[in-house]
């Protein structure tokens, strides 16, 4: 016969009863030593902080020295730059934190930018040349001294050649990264993509930090003549996807990446290139498992910024200390040992203000000799100028300044072309880099020179029609911020409309113009002539134009697409150089006129 079974009532009391019975007798049964380790308090959790260091857009920049003014550079805001700075900075934060828990890294665009950096890539390159062994580079000296981790490549570490990058990368002591730089033939790296650190903790695993190294699409156009057929890049996202995971299966407790890419999602070439210029901002939103990230390339102060990922709702650090050694970014991280594995608990970054030190005595020591020589060099006399010619005025007006450029742009390609080409009508565009450049009345030194045309640019013939070169000053003129007829003009806020920069409006000589700023942009450019006569759209122009514009820099309409009639490697700077030192002197009159002008519904504005 079946036993009934209990009704739950008589179940809960046995139950209740039996429990009490079972602790009784536990408790009775525990021995004194037991009953102390329960009174014990529980171990704390295993923690442990380190830092992260991040520089960006060095440029060259080793001590407070502007090359071009041969002075210290003045700042209203008493701003000071240079790494010997930044290694002040370093060396204190590593003394307050402790050494073996900083790390630090860069964030590319270094080895160009100032005519330091002009003369170990050309007058006396780092590469050797007359079969002598080359010379170290100044900031291969100050990174090496400065003990850097890692530093991804920059878009200007490609302006010198590859040759010269590689013989960089042979005298730092720290890997350059660059996981979206792949060799066109096998698209595999042509640089390391990561390096693995490891944060020592007594007692306690080390810390893995990975540190994904990505550059900027644009080195694509930006140095096509340097990189075409011998490297491609790849999107910053795409390889980051490929590589983050990575990472985490070699057991990276942290992953932090330095990213030569802003941090706004934007892009100045258009369609030329199917990936995204600025892309920090969408690296850490859309690419799972990185926990903070270093930005550069676009010259600003960003603290501290964060973006949630879009797959796992985690936030992602970010933070860009400015350029040329301005700022020292800090990220600062909090972890915990959890069951054998290192968990973040906490991270902040910011910036610290290199004005705050004095230069350090270490890297001054071995790098004023470098800095002597080059002083000396940009402060040789090339030639005379019958006038002062200064660019203060130069976004808004046609100033001799810019027309010494034009001139000397049309006279070298003049020089090149075929006898065919020869018979087309042969115009200039150009920009203004700099509003503070001056070529002094009198003597003319190299650093003058150097300071009107600041790009390591080479010089194209491209070919474009009327109706093309229309369009080409239309985008132009979308630089100016729209004024209405009878609205005084303020030169303070008339120019950078559309986060158009100086260095990306081109004026042009050799034909005859006005930009209308009372009209709507794309409809600008009124009286456009050529010899005083209208130009059909049919009539095909040689445009002496730089490499970076020629290849697309700044989104410009049809000009990368156009033929070329002509190109060179010679730089436009030396081109310069070499007519003032051919000619003996610069005389404007020959050369210069205002053949554009800015207007309101056809009345000059100035």
């Amino acid at each position: 016969m079946p036993v009934n079974p209990m009704n739950r009532r008589e179940f809960v009391q046995k139950s209740a009863v039996t429990g009490a019975v079972v602790a009784v007798a536990g408790t009775a049964a525990a021995t004194p030593a037991e009953a102390a380790d329960r009174h014990k308090p529980k171990p704390k959790p295993k923690t442990w902080s380190f830092s992260v260091l991040g520089t960006t857009d060095l440029h060259s920049h080793v001590f407070n020295w502007d090359y071009y003014t041969n002075a210290a550079p003045v700042d209203s805001k008493g701003n000071t730059y240079g790494i010997a700075r930044i290694a002040t900075l370093v060396k204190n934060l590593r003394a307050e934190k402790g050494e073996d828990r900083v790390l630090l890294v860069d964030a590319g665009d270094i080895i160009q930018g100032t005519s330091l950096a002009y003369y170990y890539a050309n007058v006396d390159p780092i590469t050797g040349k007359d079969g002598k062994r080359g010379p170290k580079h100044p900031m291969a000296v100050a990174m090496n001294e400065m003990r850097y981790d890692a530093a991804a490549l920059g878009n200007h570490e490609f302006n010198y050649g590859v040759d010269v990058l590689r013989a960089f990368e042979k005298q730092c002591r720290f890997p350059l990264l660059g996981a979206n730089a792949l060799d066109a033939k096998t698209l595999r790296p042509a640089f390391e993509p990561y390096t693995v650190k490891r944060i020592k903790v007594p007692g306690a695993p080390d810390i893995k930090v990975g540190i994904l190294g990505l550059t900027n699409p644009g080195i694509a156009l930006w140095d096509k003549d340097n990189v075409s057929g011998k490297l491609v890049f790849p999107g910053l996202v795409e390889q980051a996807k490929k590589y983050v995971p990575r990472l985490r299966a070699l057991g990276c407790d942290v992953v932090f990446l330095t990213d030569h890419s802003g941090l706004d999602g934007s892009t100045s070439w258009g369609d030329e290139l199917p990936y995204v210029e600025n892309a920090s901002n969408l690296v850490a939103q859309q690419v799972p498992g990185i926990d903070a990230i270093l930005v550069g390339h676009t010259h600003v102060d960003v603290p501290t910024y964060t973006v949630k990922n879009d797959e796992t709702g985690e936030d992602v650090l970010l933070s860009e200390p400015y350029c040329y050694g301005y700022r020292l970014s800090v990220f600062d991280f909090e972890l915990e040992l959890v069951r054998g594995c290192w968990k973040i608990t906490g991270k902040t970054a910011t910036t610290l203000n290199s004005n705050t030190v004095a230069e350090d005595p270490k890297i001054t020591e071995l790098l004023t000799a470098d800095h002597d020589l080059v002083v000396k060099y940009v402060n040789t006399a090339i030639g005379t100028s019958t006038v002062d010619m200064s660019t203060a005025e130069a976004c808004w007006k046609d100033v001799p300044a810019i027309d010494f450029i034009h001139e000397v742009q049309m006279e070298t390609v003049k020089a090149g072309l075929s006898a065919a080409d020869a018979a087309l009508p042969l115009i200039s565009v150009a920009a203004c880099f700099s509003r503070t450049a001056d070529i002094p009345k009198g003597d003319v030194t190299i650093r003058d020179v150097a300071g009107l045309y600041i790009y390591e640019n080479t010089l194209y013939g491209k070919k474009l029609t009327g109706a093309q070169l229309k369009d080409y000053l239309e985008y132009a003129a979308k630089y100016y911020h729209q004024v209405p007829a009878g609205t005084a003009v303020d030169t303070a806020t008339l120019t950078n409309a559309n986060s158009f920069w100086d260095y990306m409006y081109d004026t042009a000589a050799g034909v005859s113009y006005e930009i209308d700023i009372a009209a709507a942009e794309g409809s600008r450019i009124k009286n456009l002539t050529y010899n005083g006569a209208a130009i059909p759209d049919d009539q095909v122009f040689v445009v002496a134009v730089n490499n970076y514009r020629a290849n697309g820099g700044s989104g410009y309409p049809h000009i990368a697409a156009a033929e070329s009639a002509y190109s060179s490697t010679n730089q436009v700077r030396d081109l310069m150089i070499a007519y003032a030192t051919a000619k003996g002197t610069i005389d404007p009159s020959t050369f210069a006129a205002t053949n554009w002008k800015l207007t309101q519904a056809g009345t000059p504005v100035f």
